[in-house]
């Protein structure tokens, strides 16, 4: 595993404040003394559990730690930016354009009208994307 700059350090300065060994942790946290040391070490990466179980016993933040441990996971906690006002008028602009696809597609002047307001919401930052939405509208309708 390739070494890992910021949690051992931060584990052994969190374990050192609290006045604990290596052994003493590692009871705590249900592992053995030699896992504790891989950890600070940086040869190795405590699962999920362990990653609460060090967050719990050394009072860190939950968050913190497993995005340090699993930075490759941020983007299942944080929410993707909302595309600007322009990206969205932008696709907009592209998707009602389009009048090949839109004759492709049968889009009416009305589902047009309403696809503009979805627009507004601010969610829709491609023009392909209003097809979904437009499908999506087009079954609700025809279940109900």
């Amino acid at each position: 595993m390739k070494k890992n700059n910021d949690l051992g350090p931060l584990i052994k300065r969190q374990r050192e404040g609290f006045r604990l060994t290596q052994r003493e942790l590692a009871s705590k946290l249900g592992v053995k003394a030699s896992h504790v040391a891989y950890i600070e070490g940086g040869l190795r990466r405590p699962s999920l559990s362990l990653v609460r179980r060090l967050a719990d016993t050394l009072g860190l933040n939950k968050q913190k730690l497993l995005l340090i441990t699993y930075p490759e996971a941020r983007f299942l906690i944080t929410p993707p930016p909302r595309p600007s006002a322009e990206s969205r008028e932008a696709a907009f602009r592209q998707f009602s354009g389009n009048r090949t696809m839109l004759s492709k597609h049968s889009v009416t002047p009305a589902e047009l009208k309403i696809l503009r307001e979805v627009s507004m919401l601010g969610r829709v930052d491609a023009p392909r994307n209003f097809l979904f939405v437009l499908n999506a509208i087009r079954q609700a309708v025809a279940d109900d």
